[in-house]
């Protein structure tokens, strides 16, 4: 396919938190915003087309990156995000509509053309009549988006996830060159409870990162658009490749806790040795005198019996 350069204008997705709260975000869109399955779809901003989802990312259609800004700005307000990032994560791809073509991925260009027929058309919602793209193609920019949307999600959890590795990275070197773990047992925890929130938003979260959404268990045309862009952005691997980090730091922090474990176990064996210790020292401080007096007392008695013998 040969497209203008003019005919072609770019997807945007940004993600900025750990999640939004998509009932209160709602409020703030533009009349005509209504949700869609994962997403809150805005049919017009501007010159272009959004999907805002749960998973704290936006997917633009048509707008460059000072409309999404400005999207941002006036319709994403602090009370909205959740675990708010420091630095938003973003992927940019570029889109044409030739209706002589088939919809498709290919390389950083999704093409928006004609697709077959799908099995539950009448589950989409209504296009209105001053949407920013044709309502032909929505159901295939919702599945591209998704995938995007899940990518740019990911790449925030894998920043974060490196940030923490890097925190905890001279821990075995610690161990290795001191035979002391470097943190407490109660740093470790928390440490250990930031690693399973880790896992806990990889794998279990409603939008989590490796189930096929159920929207697309009856719509295999749409699930082959997901999938598509899935596969070129290395969701899987990624996904694999994140569990695996976890996997092995769980391991290792498991280890240094079962060591300040046993370095507890050995501190509260003396610590009873000691209190041992000081009871009998307190006993023979008391008692001492009325001890020594009775031992006397017996000895002398036994003496002068020896004594008459001879």
């Amino acid at each position: 396919m040969r497209a203008n350069r003019l005919d072609i204008r770019p997807v945007l997705t940004l993600t900025t938190a750990g999640r939004y709260v998509l009932p209160a975000l709602s409020r703030a869109l533009p009349p005509g915003s209504r949700a869609f399955e994962d997403a809150l779809w805005v049919p017009r901003w501007r010159d272009g087309e959004l999907f805002v989802f749960g998973n704290g990312s936006i997917v633009s259609w048509g707008l460059d990156e000072d409309g999404l800004a400005a999207f941002r700005r006036e319709a994403v307000h602090p009370a909205v995000e959740i675990d708010p990032l420091s630095e938003p994560e973003t992927e940019e791809l570029e889109f044409v509509t030739d209706p002589n073509e088939s919809t498709r991925l290919q390389g950083d260009l999704i093409i928006l053309g004609h697709q077959p027929e799908l099995a539950e058309p009448e589950a989409l919602p209504q296009h209105p009549d001053d949407a920013a793209l044709s309502g032909d193609t929505f159901a295939a920019r919702y599945a591209f988006s998704q995938a995007l949307a899940r990518s740019t999600a990911l790449s925030a959890l894998e920043e974060a996830l490196e940030t923490y590795l890097t925190s905890v990275s001279q821990l075995p070197h610690t161990l290795a060159t001191t035979g002391k773990p470097g943190l407490s047992r109660r740093q470790l925890i928390v440490k250990l409870g930031e690693l399973l929130k880790f896992r806990q938003g990889l794998n279990l979260n409603r939008e989590n990162f490796g189930d096929m959404p159920d929207f697309y268990w009856t719509e295999p045309v749409l699930e082959g658009y997901f999938n598509s862009m899935s596969n070129a952005l290395d969701i899987k691997q990624r996904v694999n490749a994140v569990n695996s980090k976890i996997t092995y730091a769980g391991e290792m922090q498991s280890t240094l806790r079962e060591l300040l474990t046993e370095r507890s176990s050995h501190s509260m064996e003396l610590i009873i040795i000691l209190l041992i210790s000081v009871e009998v020292i307190f006993v023979l401080i008391h008692n001492g005198p009325d001890l020594m007096r009775a031992i006397l007392g017996r000895e002398k008695p036994e003496a002068e019996e020896v004594k008459r013998q001879h």
